[in-house]
């Protein structure tokens, strides 16, 4: 049994929007975890080694971080169209916009919104660098590795629908956002994300 470690309204929100695309049986076990604006806190009923979120219990194994959890779960249901399995021809796509989500589009992102990149030429070039990049590709093709949509796109969709000024302004980033966020998974999703109860339908 997979077992998401969640809190709501937080990283871990992208995690039931993946399993819910991929039309697993989960349970959730609710936690509270420390907010940036102070409030929350560590919760012992929290197996990740910081007490945030996401974390995946699945058969005694414990996976961390968005992009790990999201390669072991497209692993899990090699039928979905989300992942690229080996020998794919866009598998090396695949695996680089998901090194490049973690390792370049949320630190780029998050050093330009909290301001930290606006004295720092390398980290604002490295952001601006980013930006080309992903609006770029999106100028050519509807999803990040082409016609078909992959949990990468889940995962950068996810971060602009909670914060949108992570990339600059424009209509083709906002056009890809409407169209990622107007799938019946991401409703659902949204729905199971706040219940209390921890149970879903």
């Amino acid at each position: 049994m997979l077992t998401l470690i969640h809190a709501p309204r937080s990283r871990s929100s992208r995690i039931i929007w993946l399993l819910e695309e991929l039309g697993a049986e989960y349970d959730i076990r609710y936690v509270s975890i420390r907010r940036r604006d102070g409030s929350g806190g560590p919760d012992d009923d929290n197996p990740h080694p910081h007490k945030q979120v996401p974390a995946l219990l699945h058969n005694g194994a414990l996976v961390t971080e968005s992009a790990a959890v999201v390669q072991y779960l497209v692993e899990l249901y090699p039928g979905s169209e989300l992942g690229r399995p080996v020998g794919h021809p866009e598998r090396g796509a695949y695996l680089s916009w998901l090194a490049y989500y973690a390792g370049v589009i949320e630190p780029a992102g998050s050093a330009f919104l909290s301001g930290v990149a606006a004295s720092n030429p390398a980290l604002l070039k490295t952001y601006d660098d980013m930006c080309m990049h992903v609006i770029g590709t999106l100028t050519k093709q509807p999803y990040l590795l082409g016609s078909t949509i992959s949990a990468v796109d889940l995962l950068l969709v996810s971060g602009l629908a909670w914060m949108r000024k992570l990339l600059p302004d424009s209509t083709v980033v906002d056009h890809y956002v409407q169209s990622v966020t107007a799938r019946p998974a991401l409703a659902r999703a949204r729905e199971i994300d706040a219940k209390p109860d921890g149970f879903h339908d």
